[in-house]
């Protein structure tokens, strides 16, 4: 795959209004550690279940490049994950493919990392670093306190030889990294902020989660998710442009990082090329791998217009809003999740009698 977004865990610090999953959030004492010993359970089965080979085929150079593996929460750093789950994790990594490892890179709201936790991350194989807080939605961040937080972090990395990069987009000089006249060099660690807004990352908002209850998505039907970037467009080429899928904590895997309301299977179960080969036989899917969410029940008789009329919902705070997500959501309930689950049991079926 070219990208994987791997979510290590629900355990955050934080519970922020425009979160795209409600699971995202403080857990303490048991709550914490049932909440960890999930991710614990499944990380060395997913990491087996993963390809032997982790690269993708770059075709402006023709040369084949290491998979981009995101590793994320929740967050990774704080106390009651970050020695329990996420080193033991990278660890296991490094064990599994050595120096032919994908290239790691974490996302972290950045505001409990030290000096000693980034020593730590780097002398485990991290290499870039993404500080995902960089927006008013994050306590701390509103306004101008959100630059003073860069300027720290810039020190700090600075201090450790980590080069920022720029994730493209920064319309304020400020969002932007100061030196971008050389390319960093291989093997350099990098960092790079970004954050829920239009210069960063996302300004409309998912229709998931916190930003849906609150009323905060104001993504219309015109806004295709899928076919952008961490959605579903490309997701079955693997080692090609494009081909990139999300994992949760147990394992369950996703053609987008919005996540569908069924999962395509779970890599605590089986390998990666026998789940995306299955669900590929599925007219539904196919559309999705297109970025053409709308097409995805014409198989089943849901013309276009039928599916525009399923993706109208109400938010948490009464407006009606209509996008692609909803209606592909709607499909998943009815329809859709139900042959997932069916070419899942198949596939089971047939290991346990071939076993």
């Amino acid at each position: 795959m070219q990208s994987i977004y791997w979510v290590l865990t629900w355990a955050c610090h934080r519970k922020c209004k425009h979160c795209y999953d409600d699971r995202f959030r403080p857990y303490v004492r048991d709550a914490l550690t049932d909440v960890v010993s999930e991710g614990r359970a499944a990380y060395q089965r997913v990491i087996d279940n993963l390809p032997d080979e982790m690269s993708w085929r770059n075709e402006k150079t023709g040369r084949r490049e290491r998979t981009l593996l995101v590793m994320a929460g929740g967050e990774l750093l704080i106390d009651g994950v970050r020695e329990e789950l996420f080193y033991p994790a990278l660890d296991a990594i490094r064990a599994r493919w050595g120096e032919k490892a994908p290239k790691i890179s974490i996302q972290t709201t950045g505001d409990v990392l030290t000096e000693t936790i980034l020593d730590e991350c780097l002398a485990r194989g991290v290499e870039s670093i993404a500080i995902a807080s960089i927006d008013d939605y994050h306590v701390g961040m509103q306004g101008e306190k959100k630059f003073k937080f860069m300027d720290e972090i810039r020190a700090l990395m600075g201090s450790r030889g980590v080069r920022e990069v720029s994730l493209g987009g920064e319309k304020q000089a400020r969002l932007k990294a100061p030196d971008l006249s050389r390319q960093p060099k291989p093997g350099e660690p990098t960092f790079l902020f970004f954050g829920a807004q239009e210069d960063l990352w996302i300004g409309e908002l998912w229709p998931r989660g916190r930003a849906w209850e609150n009323g905060l998505s104001n993504a219309g039907y015109d806004v295709n998710f899928c076919s952008r970037w961490s959605g579903a467009r490309n997701f079955l080429k693997i080692g090609e442009a494009g081909s990139e899928i999300a994992i949760e904590p147990d394992g369950s895997i996703y053609p987008c990082c919005l996540k569908t309301k069924t999962a395509l299977g779970s890599l605590a179960e089986e390998r990666l090329e026998d789940i995306l080969r299955s669900v590929a036989t599925l007219p539904a899917i196919q559309a999705l791998n297109d970025g053409d969410p709308e097409r995805m029940g014409e198989h089943d008789g849901v013309s276009r217009a039928d599916f525009k009329k399923l993706s109208v919902a109400t938010d948490g705070t009464g407006r009606e809003m209509a996008n692609l997500c909803l209606g592909c959501d709607r499909y998943f309930e009815a329809t859709l999740g139900k042959q997932l689950q069916a070419l899942r049991d198949k596939r089971l079926k047939a290991r346990t009698v071939s076993a």
